[in-house]
């Protein structure tokens, strides 16, 4: 229970973060010459990532204990946010050039930080679902 509490808090501090994404990425002038459709919906989805973010991460902090039960409803959310944040991680390599990191201190660090916490919210709802199938 207490892995998922862990997760709980990582996920609301994931979601604040993206609070700072517009200034950290220069979205500003990056964006400058694209569509306002398309930079609007990219502002959009952004927000809405970070709130569902948010949402998982009250949901794990909140009701663990709820989760851990077996109940079809507790393995259908551990379900997907499982295959969710599985998704994230292969994405971290596959949907992301290492020439966006590699020999680059910083963004190496930040890769390397994301992977871990990428693996640790796959495993803690992972081996929650196990045990609300148990």
């Amino acid at each position: 229970m207490w892995n998922l509490r862990v997760a709980g808090v990582l996920l609301i501090l994931l979601a604040l973060l993206h609070l700072s994404f517009p200034k950290r990425f220069n979205w500003r002038e990056e964006f400058r010459s694209v569509s306002l459709l398309s930079r609007q919906m990219f502002y959009v989805h952004t927000g809405f990532i970070g709130l569902v973010v948010f949402l998982n991460g009250l949901l794990f902090l909140f009701l663990a204990p709820e989760l851990l039960t077996r109940t079809s409803l507790s393995s259908g959310i551990l379900g997907g946010v499982t295959v969710f944040w599985a998704t994230r991680f292969v994405i971290q390599f596959w949907g992301y050039s290492a020439d966006l990191w590699r020999g680059k201190r910083f963004e190496t660090t930040i890769h390397v930080v994301a992977t871990l916490v990428w693996t640790y919210l796959t495993l803690s709802s992972g081996l929650a679902l196990i045990a609300s199938l148990s």
